[in-house]
């Protein structure tokens, strides 16, 4: 009979496992363990307790997850001690400590297990003691585990790193945003969970549920459909149109202040898709699975699944809505994992989209699906991999209709959609473009001949420059927020013969969506072109016109009716300034300074800075009003106020700020910081 072990409390090891699991970012309040690594538990004994023997006493330990813990669903384990511990599943071992009245229990967790809140219980013969709760994650520095990672550079961006860029803009002009991601804040992995304890699939059947977050590939398509609340209570609201209530999604600089939000009060109103692909980023890193935020520039919205976007005109050049669109960019995630359902040559990043878009499986998600899959164009794979594949290769068609009915194509392009991808590269703030990881190069045999595979038809025809008329758009220097500028379009006629056409030049403002709002200028032309020859035709831009009718994202649609249309993003660098006045030392105040001088001919009103980082602001934005005796700032005149941080641990952060005002919005700056102890 074994001997019974009287056990005064049970020592976690909280600083020591942490350190080891790489999960001391969460603090040092409870057990947070990775899957498929050992931790250590320390027993003490009671005076006058059995002592501990190597081979006679014996003792059985139980893991149990989820409201249902069943042995068939691998959410409640039992396991018995053994003279080591086994790494591909639940075991333990135990050591007597010199002094007598402690034992230490080496665990080891299957890299299989589902993640999630577990507790511990030692069961000596039926005699049942609770030696408490732990919380296992995705383990990336585990081989064994489904998201394991090999780089340990990699490791520290796509898990452990709280700051990201964001891209945004046009493919001719790219700028990174800065983001908090801070997924290591205080309670945000609590969210996390609650996310996935919330999700319809937990409602319907928390067993199998519970069991099936074993798998990262399950999770994450669990957490593309939490992000967006379309068919549940999830995490945020999405519009693309006018905002006369919640926050502006441009106003967000983090994610912890939105989750929070949504933990107290419900879905949180609004946000847009890099906002979206942020939380989803923020949400997986700090469950344990790799991630990265990815922009795709010309990204295409293929309403009929028929890798085709079929701009439709009418005679007059004006559009013909079909719920086919280009977004001048797109955002969503690459998350890191095992693909043991389509093969392991499908190993590696995977993409999914929280935006609600197209539903899959009859709910607003999208994802996870092999870049593997979609760079070759093999889309019967798991899961979306159609979507992702003409996100970013559709072919475009452009089209007329006549008088009579019939639509003529006149144009399109191979080479819009899928442009300069991008993502924050490891280790520094730079981009990196990542294009060639989800297609071959534009024009190249191989991108042809993927794209006829995933077409399944003859129609297309190899690249290379057709005989016709075409437009190229150019524009001028000094195109500044505030300022009139003109554009120029040049029609060049490739033709052997002299042609005669109607020449229209619209400029409408745009969202980065696509969605098309007021003609802020418009011009026409009947012209004859020449063979071999251009004609140019200017159109100029009055801050009268257009300063009116744009939206937040500033952006302009420059089109024309006979060939491609192209998008034109005027936004400049900023003069914007942050400053940190003094040394920011670890529980010592520090004041950042914030200038913007106003680049408009008008005076803004209701000024506003927000600022965000983590370990500065205590897990939440500041917002300070810009208030002085004249409560507006006039042209070329400066907004300046100054905020109070807090700095609480030691280490590198970045702080984030926002400007904001009637009529500037969303204007972005950030400053590295450097918290010393």
């Amino acid at each position: 009979m074994s001997q019974v072990l009287d056990i005064e409390r049970c020592d976690l090891n909280i600083k020591s496992n942490s350190s080891s699991h790489h999960t001391e970012l969460f603090g040092e309040e409870r057990l947070l363990v990775r899957r498929g690594e050992p931790f250590i538990i320390i027993l003490h004994l009671k005076h006058g307790s059995e002592e501990f023997k190597q081979g006679e006493t014996s003792f059985t330990l139980i893991v149990e997850t989820g409201p249902l813990p069943r042995k068939e669903s691998d959410t409640k384990v039992s396991f018995s001690l053994g003279e080591s511990i086994v790494d591909t599943e639940w075991s333990a071992s135990a050591l007597n400590e010199s002094s007598g009245n402690t034992v230490s229990v080496t665990i080891n967790s299957s890299p299989n297990s589902p993640i999630g809140l577990y507790s511990l219980t030692l069961d000596q013969e039926g005699q049942k003691t609770n030696l408490g709760n732990f919380i296992l994650l995705f383990n990336a520095w585990c081989p064994r585990d489904a998201v394991y990672m090999q780089s340990e550079t990699k490791r520290q961006e796509y898990v452990l790193s709280q700051h990201g860029q964001i891209y945004k803009g046009t493919h001719k002009r790219i700028k990174g945003m800065p983001w908090n991601f801070g997924q290591f804040g205080e309670g945000i992995l609590d969210i996390c969970l609650k996310m996935l304890d919330e999700n319809p699939k937990f409602v319907f059947d928390a067993d199998k549920d519970c069991s099936a977050r074993r798998n990262p590939v399950y999770v994450t398509r669990v957490l593309s459909a939490m992000i967006n609340s379309n068919d549940d209570r999830g995490v945020l609201v999405g519009k693309w149109g006018e905002i006369s209530d919640g926050v502006h999604p441009g106003e967000w600089i983090g994610s912890g202040d939105i989750l929070r939000q949504w933990a107290e009060r419900g879905p949180v109103r609004y946000g847009q898709c890099w906002v979206f692909a942020s939380l989803a980023c923020t949400v997986s890193r700090s469950l344990g699975i790799p991630c990265r935020v990815v922009t795709n520039f010309g990204s295409a919205h293929d309403s009929d699944a028929n890798l085709l976007i079929e701009n439709l005109y009418d005679e007059d050049g004006e559009s013909l809505s079909n719920g086919d669109s280009i977004w001048n960019f797109h955002v969503w995630v690459d998350s890191w994992m095992a693909r043991p359902d389509l093969g392991s040559k499908y190993d590696g990043w995977q993409a999914s989209d929280p935006t609600p878009q197209e539903r899959s499986d009859g709910v607003f998600c999208c994802g996870p699906a092999s870049l593997r899959s979609i760079k070759e164009g093999e889309l019967t794979k798991k899961y979306d991999a159609p979507f992702i594949f003409a996100e970013v290769n559709a072919d475009v068609v452009d089209m007329v209709r006549l008088s009579n009915g019939q639509f003529v194509e006149f144009s399109g392009s191979t080479k819009s959609v899928g442009r300069f991808i991008s993502t924050k590269a490891v280790g520094s703030d730079k981009r990196r473009d990542i294009t060639h990881k989800y297609k071959y190069a534009e024009g190249s045999a191989e991108e042809r001949q993927v794209y006829e595979k995933a077409q399944h038809h003859n129609k297309l025809q190899q690249r290379g420059e057709e005989p016709g008329l075409h437009l190229k758009i150019k524009l001028s220097d000094g195109m500044i927020m505030g300022s009139d500028f003109e554009v120029y379009a040049v029609l060049t006629n490739n033709h052997m013969e002299t042609k005669t056409c109607n020449f229209l030049f619209i400029a409408k403002a745009v969202s980065y969506n696509g969605k098309l709002g007021d003609t802020c200028g418009f011009i026409s032309d009947r012209v004859e072109v020449p063979s071999g020859e251009e004609r140019r035709l200017s159109l100029k831009l009055e801050y009268d016109s257009y300063g009116s009718v744009i939206t937040s994202d500033r952006l302009i649609l420059l089109s024309a009716i006979t060939v491609d249309k192209q998008t034109i993003d005027y936004h400049k660098a900023w003069p914007f300034f942050v400053i940190l006045v003094g040394e920011a030392l670890v529980n010592q105040p520090v004041t950042a300074e914030m200038t913007l001088l106003n680049p408009l001919p008008e005076p803004l009103h209701n000024c506003s800075f927000t600022v965000e980082g983590v370990d500065l602001t205590n897990g939440k934005p500041i917002t300070v009003k810009y208030v002085r005796s004249i409560p507006k700032v006039d042209p070329e005149q400066e907004a300046k106020t100054s905020v109070e941080l807090s700095p609480t641990s030691s280490g590198s952060s970045v702080l984030l700020v926002n400007f904001d005002s009637d009529n500037l919005r969303n204007i972005k700056s950030f400053i590295n910081v450097v918290v010393m102890a």
